[in-house]
């Protein structure tokens, strides 16, 4: 393959699809709901790419388990009360994916996202044909922690060497170098290109679909 990989996995909020306003405004709508101090919109961005649980102990680190668990339930109610669509990926997405794969590349999915999230969302966007697998925060660890990453490069039993991971987070990013693989940022959602790029990604793209022309 064009630029030695073979494996491409991507992170989903914030990368594929245009999630990060609404998870963003879901977390202070948890906070709200339950009467804690409510993140500013960035503090809210921050956190994504982490599983939720981890998300809401970074937001309220004095938080004891009971209240953990009822802004997650919040969280959750309020993310769910949105049906998303194929409209909901950016913009040439769905036909970047399909060209990688018809390409010859291994796709795949590392999300902070629960299980029941992320198989909502892809049924929602019709894109699970795409993927050869997928691994979600709750049945693995949480980013930065490189397990999902390993995992994944087990299952396909591809390299290191010859997989590379696309995110819009630090969290992706920093779970890639911990993992010892290749990384590309993406500055479409949860943190900027100069944040992106204290984690040493090969590049920084403003749009997910530069990727195609990159490695085709």
């Amino acid at each position: 393959m064009k630029n030695g990989f073979d494996l491409l996995i991507f992170d989903w909020d914030g990368t594929l699809i245009d999630s990060i306003d609404w998870i963003a405004r879901c977390l202070q709508a948890a906070a709200n709901d339950t009467r804690h101090e409510t993140p500013d919109y960035q503090a809210a961005k921050n956190v994504i790419g982490l599983s939720i649980e981890r998300a809401i102990e970074a937001l309220y680190s004095d938080a004891n388990a009971d209240e953990i668990l009822e802004l997650v339930a919040r969280y959750e109610t309020a993310y769910f009360s949105k049906q998303i669509s194929r409209d909901d990926l950016f913009l040439g997405v769905y036909e970047m994916l399909d060209s990688l794969k018809n390409a010859g590349f291994k796709l795949a999915i590392a999300t902070g996202k629960t299980r029941e999230g992320l198989d909502e969302a892809m049924s929602a966007t019709n894109t699970r044909d795409l993927f050869c697998i997928t691994r979600c925060a709750d049945e693995t660890e949480s980013k930065p922690h490189p397990l999902m990453l390993h995992e994944i490069m087990a299952h396909t039993q591809i390299s290191p060497e010859r997989t590379l991971m696309v995110g819009d987070s630090t969290h992706d990013l920093q779970m890639a170098l911990n993992a010892g693989i290749a990384s590309i940022g993406v500055a479409s959602g949860a943190h900027d290109s100069e944040q992106l790029k204290n984690c040493q990604p090969l590049y920084c793209f403003l749009q997910i679909t530069e990727l195609l022309p990159y490695l085709i």
